[in-house]
């Protein structure tokens, strides 16, 4: 799982703000064998979100994409829809089951409008901001990564 960790934060990207959930992403990812090929942390800006989008996904190299950040109700939450404008698939069954799996902890959950999908051969989730949040995602969905990347990459043709 070769993987990039684009946090999506205003504070972050101008240096008032740890980004807290970033090394949380990378500590999993690398806890279930996968390899962190770039991390970083960007504004709240559509445009800047999508093009990191495009770039990351557009390289052979990279094969999972997580953001976090960006996924609730602000007006600046503008993260899936970013990714949706650069998705050509929908993988609507991660972002489900982050939520339903997250709701035993608080039914806040459910506001999460996180999405995920496919670009080329990479698989892009959408996390959210609360380094708490977000470990109990990749909790819920982690397990199911590896096989579906080995789909999206053709190394499984029989499911």
């Amino acid at each position: 799982m070769k993987t990039t960790i684009i946090t999506v934060s205003d504070k972050g990207a101008a240096g008032d703000r740890d980004d807290q959930s970033g090394p949380i992403i990378k500590k999993t990812v690398e806890e279930a064998g996968g390899e962190i090929i770039e991390s970083i942390i960007i504004p709240d800006e559509k445009e800047q979100i999508t093009s990191v989008l495009r770039e990351m996904s557009d390289n052979p190299e990279i094969e999972l994409i997580f953001t976090s950040g960006g996924t609730g109700f602000s007006p600046r939450d503008i993260t899936p829809e970013a990714t949706l404008e650069v998705i050509d698939r929908e993988v609507p069954g991660l972002p489900e089951k982050m939520r339903d799996d997250t709701s035993k902890y608080t039914e806040m959950s459910y506001l999460s409008r996180a999405r995920s999908g496919i670009r080329n051969q990479t698989l892009i989730i959408n996390l959210p901001g609360s380094p708490e949040a977000v470990e109990q995602c990749l909790e819920s969905i982690m397990n199911l990564i590896p096989h579906g990347l080995e789909i999206l990459l053709g190394q499984v043709t029989e499911h």
